[in-house]
C-alpha cells in the first residue's frame, strides 16, 4: 500500500520559517520524482517544487530563492521555506510520480495546512 505522509505544516508569522517532510512508503523511491504543490481556497492545486531522484529540482519562480526542496535515502522529501509571505491558509501536497519504464502512476498525500500571518 503506497503512502504519502506530510508533516511540518502550521501557523507561521511573515519572514519566518517552516520545514514540511513528506515520508513515503510501498514506493520504489528511486523511480520517483518527489514534488510538493499547493492549493488555496478556490484556487487550483500548482507545483511549488520538484525532485528528481537525481537531485535535479525544478521551482516555481515565486519561490525560488527561498524554498529549498530535498531528499534522502529514508524516503523522505523536504521542502524548507524561508523568508515566507502572508498568504491565508493553504494546503501543501506530497506528490509522487513514477518516471521508470512501464505504466505511469502518480500519487498523492493528504496534505499539510500552512498558514502565513501575523
Amino acid at each position: 500500500q503506497v503512502q504519502l505522509v506530510e508533516s511540518g505544516g502550521g501557523l507561521v508569522q511573515p519572514g519566518g520559517s517552516l520545514r514540511l517532510s513528506c515520508t513515503a512508503s510501498g514506493i520504489s523511491f528511486m523511480w520517483y520524482k518527489m514534488g510538493w504543490y499547493r492549493q488555496a481556497p478556490g484556487n487550483q492545486r500548482e507545483l511549488v517544487a520538484d525532485i528528481t531522484s537525481g537531485g535535479r529540482t525544478n521551482y516555481v519562480d515565486s519561490v525560488k530563492g527561498r524554498f529549498t526542496v530535498s531528499r534522502d535515502n529514508a524516503k523522505i522529501t523536504y521542502l524548507q521555506m524561508n523568508m515566507l509571505k502572508p498568504e491565508g491558509p493553504a494546503v501543501y501536497y506530497c506528490n509522487a510520480q513514477y518516471v521508470g519504464l512501464g505504466p505511469y502512476k502518480e500519487y498523492w498525500g493528504q496534505g499539510t495546512q500552512v498558514t502565513v500571518s501575523s
